[in-house]
């Protein structure tokens, strides 16, 4: 089988809602899809250390209840809730701050329904950056598993290849995931203006026309 990015595209699903958390206003982005595969194949993509550095990135840790993760260059967390083949929801603790993640797998016709929560707090980051700054980046994971699928002897993700930001196809993907959580964020109440611009920055950051000191 070919990975067909056109093809994912068109499968995932991007949502925005807003919610509380512990009597705090909060956003969850919620990206979802169905994949050909079934509950138990998923689950162990999701959670076997050798799988995991082919489509996501390396993670070590202790994959149950109450274990911690380190997922390399990026975030760490405490899982709080495991259900094998079904529920993991776990802390996202990223440089200093603090999130809630919940991915969600459930039978969908003959494949398996992946969906992703990432609840934040409404912070200056989010009021900066918008849905986008997590939402971009989960857009990419969901499409390195769907490579992963189609493709399982590829070593690496695409992502993960020297240059590979600077191609064709990660712009592309990149301006229109971006363009995706605006419209989400819009549909969840936000002013049109100011949600275009924020995936605006969001896209210029993913794309490197923008570096960390310029934010």
């Amino acid at each position: 089988m070919t990975f067909d990015l056109t093809a994912h595209m068109k499968a995932m699903s991007r949502v925005v809602k807003n919610l509380e958390r512990d009597g705090k206003p909060a956003k969850a982005v919620i990206a979802s899809r169905v994949y050909d595969t079934d509950a138990a194949d998923l689950w162990d993509a999701l959670t076997n250390q050798q799988r995991l550095p082919r489509w996501f990135a390396a993670v070590s840790g202790d994959f149950r209840l109450g274990g911690r993760f380190h997922v390399e260059n990026n975030a760490s967390g405490t899982i709080s809730e495991c259900e094998r083949n079904k529920k993991i929801a776990a802390t996202w603790e990223f440089m200093g701050g603090m999130s809630w993640i919940t991915i969600t797998l459930t039978p969908a016709g003959k494949g398996t329904k992946l969906e992703l929560e990432h609840v934040a707090f409404i912070d200056p980051h989010w009021q900066k950056f918008g849905p986008g700054a997590v939402g971009v980046g989960w857009d990419l994971s969901f499409m390195g598993l769907s490579r992963h699928l189609a493709e399982p002897h590829q070593p690496h993700p695409a992502e993960a290849a020297e240059g590979w930001f600077a191609s064709q196809e990660a712009k592309d993907l990149i301006r229109t995931t971006s363009s995706e959580w605006a419209r989400a964020d819009i549909e969840a109440g936000e002013v049109p203006g100011d949600a275009r611009a924020r995936a605006e920055l969001t896209r210029k950051f993913f794309s490197g026309e923008i570096s960390p000191s310029e934010m």
